[in-house]
């Protein structure tokens, strides 16, 4: 340009943005050099120091309570003091180096072994629990035998106590006509005796199944307990799958807000549920099937018969031309 260049021309000729020659020139004027300056600076949408402060006395006071950077997030909008994200308040507490403190590591539970006076036969393991119906505002009592997948009996009540407990099992216990196992012999039997159980009764560690009411009587009927791991609800697998499909297979239950209606459909599914629908977990027999021994004759009459298909498939095609490359087999 000092030679009479224009400067647009020359902005062509060197095929360089006429924005930035002059931003050269503005910083040579301005700093005095046209080297480069060190990268970064700081963001248009960068914290306040006073935010800062805010994010370590948030931290610092809710920490221990919170133990989350999300948590402690949004803590500090709760309590009006700062407004910023998880992630901005996390990058605070890494630069200073603080770390939050983590809870306790839960302490593995030991699985309780099964008796060794057990037996895997039909009216020998029952487990139980309690399901609710919101609607109808009913806790729902339900004893499932084990082995045969049964549906023993159900106890519809507003409250969930060691009384509603004795109620089920004394009645279960007699439709099944296992009173009559309790003998004066074995009730005087000393109650670690394996001889002395009439039953193992299994479910989790709720009130009412723990309960010194519960324990008194359960030991009254030679009842033997035995309790899940705590926060373990997969060793009650059985009885939280029988709700799953109870209230998956018949949804019109959770929409019955009448405690009367409520109880008769229980009484009429569980009929359907023992005697018509067939289990998949008992080689696809009704749990009323398995549970008066039937079961077995049933699945050896199917594999019987399967056989017996196959031979005559084979018997038929040998005696017949069906040889139709053009048609699948």
């Amino acid at each position: 340009m000092a030679a009479g260049f224009c400067h647009t021309w020359a902005c062509s000729l060197w095929r360089v943005s006429d924005d930035r020659v002059h931003r050269w020139r503005a910083r040579r004027r301005e700093a005095g050099t046209l080297v480069d300056r060190a990268p970064g600076g700081n963001a248009m949408h960068g914290i306040l120091p006073a935010e800062v402060d805010a994010i370590l006395a948030v931290a610092e006071a809710w920490g221990p309570v919170d133990g989350s950077h999300r948590k402690l997030a949004h803590r500090g909008s709760y309590e009006g003091r700062v407004w910023v994200s998880p992630s901005t308040f996390r990058r605070v507490l890494a630069a200073h180096g603080l770390v939050l403190p983590e809870p306790p590591t839960r302490s593995a539970s030991q699985k309780k072994p099964w008796p060794d006076w057990l037996v895997w036969a039909p009216n020998r393991i029952w487990i139980w629990d309690v399901t609710h119906f919101s609607r109808a505002k009913r806790a729902v009592f339900a004893i499932v035998d084990m082995v045969s997948r049964r549906w023993i009996d159900t106890l519809v009540s507003t409250e969930e106590t060691a009384t509603q407990v004795v109620v089920i099992f004394e009645r279960a216990l007699e439709n099944e006509g296992l009173l009559e196992l309790l003998t004066d012999e074995r009730l005087e039997l000393d109650p670690d005796d394996p001889r002395r159980p009439v039953l193992l009764a299994v479910s989790d560690n709720g009130p009412q199944m723990t309960a010194h009411d519960t324990r008194a009587f359960m030991t009254l009927l030679a009842i033997a307990q035995h309790h899940g791991r705590p926060h373990t609800p997969t060793d009650q697998a059985w009885i939280e799958s029988f709700f799953g499909h109870v209230k998956g297979e018949w949804p019109h239950l959770e929409d019955i807000d009448d405690p009367v209606v409520l109880e008769a459909e229980l009484d009429r599914v569980r009929i359907e549920y023992n005697s018509v629908r067939l289990h998949q977990s008992i080689g696809y027999v009704t749990p009323d099937d398995e549970h008066y021994g039937q079961g077995e004759a049933i699945r050896e009459a199917r594999r019987h018969g399967l056989e017996r298909a196959r031979q005559q498939r084979l018997e038929h095609h040998r005696r017949t031309n069906t040889n139709h490359p053009e048609e699948t087999p």
